[in-house]
């Protein structure tokens, strides 16, 4: 099986040193980087299995039109997108397979991706276009480390605001609340540096998120208003016992 890789960040750099590690023939497209089964041209991908866009989302679609320039109709498509919606609304003469593995850090660039990056990871799927070549892309998956999960592009995208793109949001605005006081910064340790790590987040990413998926941020944000009053009016020590026990079962 033949595997290309468009996109050589942080999670498309992930992809290619695993599989590249695990023994596949694997092909990276990358403008930036250079070294062993890693070119530019596109065409390189006219023999490929299966093909992992992982370009920043606000060039996925144009990668994606242009690959049904260049590939066959049995090669298997998927996008590594943290929204769905939007690169779903068109369907493509190759199996396109919409996913969102749900791994990554802080950190961007070819130099910070590493083979492990899935390990133990969730790996979502929105097959609406149908589940023709679903069982190849979920098995290079599995060997990859992660476990996957079938949902709708709509409950992504607003499970993702909840979960990752409103986290960010916090942890920039909170950064952010603090910036101007030096005896809180000076004062700051391991709570403040942990729940502001994901205002690091790739700026591109981080902005792509935020445009594109505002109206879910905004009910998430709402939502946590919401559950903050709740926090604070309620029964607060049973509240809080109920949440570490529930997060100790999560991780």
């Amino acid at each position: 099986m033949k595997i290309g890789v468009i996109g050589l960040g942080l999670i498309g750099g992930s992809i290619f040193k695993n599989l590249k590690e695990q023994g596949f023939d694997v092909i990276g497209i990358s403008k930036s980087q250079s070294g062993e089964n890693i070119t530019s041209d596109w065409n390189d991908l006219k023999s490929c299995n299966v093909v992992f866009v992982c370009t920043p989302m606000n060039k996925c679609l144009a990668a994606l039109d242009k690959l049904e320039e260049i590939l066959p109709a049995e090669t298997v498509v998927t996008d590594v997108c943290s929204l769905k919606n939007f690169v779903c609304k068109k369907a493509r003469s190759y199996k396109f397979i919409p996913s969102h593995p749900m791994a990554g850090t802080e950190k961007k660039g070819f130099e910070n991706s590493f083979p492990e990056m899935f390990s133990g990871a969730i790996w979502v799927l929105t097959p609406v276009f149908g589940d023709d070549g679903m069982d190849i892309l979920t098995d290079l998956i599995t060997k990859m480390g992660a476990q996957t999960l079938v949902t709708t592009p709509d409950r992504h995208d607003e499970a993702a605001a909840l979960i990752s793109h409103m986290p960010m949001i916090i942890a920039q605005a909170l950064f952010l609340a603090a910036s101007d006081n030096e005896l809180a910064l000076k004062m700051a340790s391991s709570g403040f540096r942990d729940m502001t790590r994901l205002a690091l987040s790739n700026e591109e990413m981080a902005l792509d998120m935020f445009n594109m998926n505002s109206q879910n941020i905004e009910t998430a944000i709402l939502k946590l208003y919401k559950s903050v009053g709740e926090l604070t009016h309620g029964d607060y020590k049973n509240m809080i016992c109920s949440i570490k026990e529930q997060r100790e079962k999560m991780f």
